[in-house]
C-alpha cells in the first residue's frame, strides 16, 4: 500500500514509518519540525540524541534498500495539505501530527489556543483535503484513551448501546476529556465521524493508551535510526520518567495518590496497532474506533514495579497532584477489535524495564533534574 505518516518524524510517527517500509508498503512522512521546536521553548531534550529528519531517512536507506519520502509543512496550511494528498496519493494517511501533551496545553491560554488551533483545524484541513481529493482514503487517526476520562461504567470501543424511555440507540460513547489537549482530540473524533456520515468517508480512530518504551526492532538497527525518549514533566510519560529517576537515584514522582489508573501500551505494539488498522481499512461511510491498549495499571503499581525490577535502592516521593482528576476511581476498558485483527500485546515486564534501564544508563549525563518537577498546574489559568 501507499501509505502517508503525518507527524512522522515524532515519538511514535517515525518508528511507525520504519515499521510500514519494513513491511513492503511504500510510505512517505510529512512534519513541520513543530515537536523540535517546543524542545528549544522549554529547555529540555529528548534523552536519547535524535538526527535530523533527512539523515534518518537515508541510514534507512542505506540498511535496507527502501526509500521513504517526504514532505515538510503544516496541516494547518490548506495548500499544503492538498498538495500531500494529491502529489503522493496514498491508499491510507495515518495521522499523527497533533501537539500531543496535555501538561503542554493547561501552560496558559496561549498554549491551550494553540493545541486546540493545531489540532482541530489541521485534522479538518485533511479532512477536507481527502474528500475532496479521494474519498476512498482511509483515515487512521491517532486519538488517546484520555477522551473518555475515567466514567463509573464501563468503556466500550467508541460507541454505546444505549437504552431510554423504552427506546434504543447506537451512540458514540460520552467522552469527558481532562485537558484542553484532550478536549482538541474529542473535537476530532466528532468531526471525523461526522465526515464519514456525511461524506461516505472511511476511518478509524485509535484510542491510544500512554506508550511506553524507546526501541523496536527497526529503530534497534542503527543508533542514528532512534526515535525520542522524553522524560521531562511535560511531554514524558511517566513510565519513561520513574526508569529514568531510579537510574540517576531521584525518587520517582508520584503525582497524589497514585490511584490513578490508566491504559497503557508498548510502543512496538503501537507500530503493529497501525500496521493492522491500515491493511484491514474500515468500509465506505464507517467511523471505526479501536481501543488501543493492552492493560491498564496504577501510577502506584507502575512506580513499583520499576522499583521491584530496578537492582538498586528507590524511593517514592508523593508529590501533591498538578492536574485535577478523581485519586482513586473504576477503570474497565472493552480492547479486543485489535486482538482480532491479530494483535499479539507485549505486556509490561521487568524485561522490558531493565532494557530501559541500559538505555537511560548510556545517556543519563544528559538528564536535566529541573525538567522532572512538575510545573503546570490545572488551577493556575494564569501560569505563563
Amino acid at each position: 500500500m501507499k501509505i502517508l505518516v503525518l507527524g512522522g518524524d515524532g515519538y511514535l510517527g517515525w518508528p511507525t514509518a520504519l515499521h510500514l517500509s519494513e513491511q513492503g508498503h511504500q510510505v512517505a512522512v510529512a512534519d513541520n519540525f513543530a515537536r523540535r521546536g517546543y524542545d528549544h521553548e522549554l529547555g529540555v531534550e529528548s534523552l536519547v540524541p535524535i538526527e535530523p529528519l533527512q539523515t534518518r531517512i537515508e541510514v534507512w536507506r542505506e540498511l535496507t534498500g527502501k526509500t521513504i519520502g517526504m514532505y515538510v509543512g503544516d496541516l494547518t496550511d490548506p495548500l499544503f495539505t492538498y498538495h500531500i494528498i494529491n502529489d503522493f496519493e496514498p491508499e491510507a494517511v495515518v495521522h499523527f501530527a497533533e501537539q500531543r501533551a496535555a501538561p503542554y496545553s493547561m501552560i496558559d491560554r496561549h498554549h491551550a489556543v494553540y493545541t486546540q488551533q493545531n489540532n482541530v483545524v489541521g485534522n479538518l484541513n485533511l479532512l477536507y483535503a481527502i474528500a475532496e481529493t479521494n474519498p476512498d482514503i482511509h483515515l487512521v487517526k491517532l486519538g488517546t484513551m484520555g477522551e473518555y476520562g475515567t466514567p463509573n461504567i464501563d468503556i466500550e470501543e467508541g460507541w454505546l448501546e444505549l437504552e431510554h424511555n423504552g427506546r434504543r440507540d447506537r451512540v458514540l460513547f460520552p467522552k469527558r476529556p481532562g485537558s484542553f489537549y484532550h478536549l482538541s482530540k474529542v473535537h476530532d473524533s466528532h468531526n471525523i465521524e461526522f465526515a464519514c456520515r456525511i461524506w461516505d468517508l472511511r476511518a478509524t480512530d485509535l484510542n491510544q493508551g500512554v506508550v511506553y518504551g524507546q526501541q523496536t526492532p527497526e529503530t534497534a538497527r542503527d543508533e542514528r535510526l532512534a526515535t525520542r525518549f522524553d522524560y521531562d514533566a511535560v511531554f514524558g510519560t511517566v513510565l519513561n520518567r520513574f526508569t529514568i529517576q531510579a537510574v540517576i537515584g531521584h525518587a520517582l514522582t508520584v503525582y497524589g495518590s497514585g490511584g490513578q489508573t490508566r491504559g497503557i501500551i508498548d510502543i512496538r505494539d503501537t507500530v503493529r496497532c497501525i500496521q493492522l488498522a491500515c491493511e484491514n481499512p474500515a468500509a465506505r461511510g464507517e467511523f471505526r474506533v479501536f481501543n488501543q491498549m493492552t492493560e491498564s495499571m496504577s501510577v502506584k503499581d507502575i512506580a513499583e514495579t520499576v522499583k521491584r525490577a530496578y537492582p538498586g535502592d528507590v524511593t517514592v516521593e508523593r508529590l501533591d497532584n498538578p492536574r485535577v482528576e478523581a485519586p482513586e476511581h473504576y477503570y474497565k476498558v472493552k480492547h479486543t477489535k485489535l486482538v482480532e485483527l491479530g494483535l499479539e500485546p507485549h505486556l509490561l515486564s521487568d524485561t522490558l524495564i531493565e532494557s530501559m534501564f541500559d538505555i537511560t544508563k548510556r545517556y543519563a549525563h544528559r538528564v536535566r533534574l529541573e525538567a522532572l518537577r512538575p510545573n503546570v498546574y490545572w488551577r493556575d489559568p494564569t501560569a505563563g
